[in-house]
């Protein structure tokens, strides 16, 4: 049941994202990609306000954090989960494994799009 509640969640989330990726675009235009930043930012916030609701409220279903931290937010944006990572690490004082955790996702995560680009690129070429 609980993949049943995620891939829900993500339908959703995946929807509010192309609409707002849709509605950033045209207030802001295209040239630097100010929806995904938007995205990122808001989901963060999200993520943040969901996460604390949960914490200090309780009674929150483990089906209704699926649904909403796994399945919409993951779906709107993947940013809000690595966000909580990073800030949890942080307020548990792992300073190190922090830095490493953002540096490392950050530099991995680039590195990985231009291996990726690369490696089809040339199986294509």
């Amino acid at each position: 049941m609980s993949y049943v509640v995620v891939f829900l969640g993500a339908g959703v989330g995946g929807a509010v994202r192309h609409a707002m990726n849709i509605w950033v675009a045209r207030l802001a235009g295209t040239h630097f990609p100010m929806h995904t930043l938007a995205i990122n930012v808001t989901g963060s916030l999200v993520m943040g306000m969901v996460t604390a609701w949960f914490a200090l409220k309780g009674g929150a279903t483990g089906h209704l954090r699926l649904f909403l931290a796994t399945g919409v937010l993951g779906g709107y944006t993947t940013f809000s989960a690595f966000s909580l990572d990073a800030i949890l690490l942080w307020e548990r004082q792992d300073y190190t494994l922090a830095a490493l955790y953002v540096g490392g996702s950050v530099v991995g995560s680039l590195l990985g799009l231009v291996g990726g680009l690369w490696l089809m690129r040339t199986a294509l070429a």
